[in-house]
């Protein structure tokens, strides 16, 4: 199967100081792929990459097979969406003007939002239980309410690939699973390619088809959850002794740190 989305040696530089160095993976459609690794490892920078932001140094990101670089903004908008770690809105839009923006790239130019694109705006809206939220500005709700309502935005351009950087960041236990839960649907439904980057080493083993394990700006270790989450390599990864066990309730793995012995 073609991959939708592709990294092929890909290397990145602020300056002089090297973040990500040959760094190889793809993401097929109907494929949920996770990027773990510690602090630093270059998490962030890989997804702004793999979006088209940066550029990279070495190496190439393909979309569908084609250069990303080559494409049109507005073209890549129609494919691929990205959900950001920290995305700043400098008007006090509503929500659902937040979330209808998602729909900018399927509009005729200088167009306005149609009775097809409000329904879809909508929709994503009801599914990330934040339509009560719809004519709240933007910096009137929770964090948690924020990132849902970005999630819905990225959700609206109804995108083959989708990027995440720290999706569950700020929301709780019942919205970390119901964000995954619909992750996990657009992946089987639509046939979505979904990158995410993820800190929780356990939702990870949960929901993750594939592992990409970043460790200074390399691929460590790339595979299934049970190839990439076992007590060695997460410990030469983290540099710190690590716990790797059978979770009974949910049938996949727990990660968990050891503490220092006394």
């Amino acid at each position: 199967m073609t991959a939708h989305l592709e990294a092929d040696q890909v290397g990145f530089a602020y300056g002089r100081r090297a973040v990500l160095d040959a760094v190889s993976f793809a993401v097929a459609p109907g494929e949920l792929v996770g990027v773990i690794g510690p602090n630093g490892a270059g998490k962030t920078t890989l997804v702004r990459l793999l979006a088209g932001v940066l550029a990279p140094s070495t190496g190439t990101v393909r979309l569908d097979g084609r250069a990303l670089g080559s494409y049109r903004r507005r073209d890549v908008a129609r494919r691929l969406a990205v959900v950001p770690q920290d995305a700043h809105v400098q008007f006090p839009f509503t929500a659902l003007e937040i979330v209808l923006m998602g729909r900018a790239a399927h509009l005729p130019r200088l167009g306005f939002p149609r009775a097809r694109d409000l329904a879809v705006a909508r929709a994503a809206m009801e599914r990330l239980e934040v339509g009560h939220l719809e004519e709240r500005p933007l910096d009137h709700v929770s964090g948690g309410e924020r990132q849902r309502v970005l999630l819905s935005r990225a959700l609206a351009q109804e995108p083959d690939v989708l990027l995440l950087d720290e999706p569950t960041t700020h929301l709780d236990l019942r919205h970390q699973a119901g964000i995954h839960e619909v992750l996990r649907d657009l992946v089987q439904t639509r046939g979505t390619a979904i990158v995410s980057v993820l800190h929780d080493l356990n939702l990870a083993a949960m929901y993750c088809d594939r592992l990409v394990l970043l460790a200074d700006g390399r691929v460590a270790r790339t595979g299934p959850p049970s190839e990439v989450l076992t007590a060695e390599v997460l410990g030469s990864a983290y540099r710190t002794s690590v716990y790797v066990g059978p979770n009974a309730a949910t049938g996949s793995l727990v990660v968990l740190p050891r503490r220092p012995a006394r």
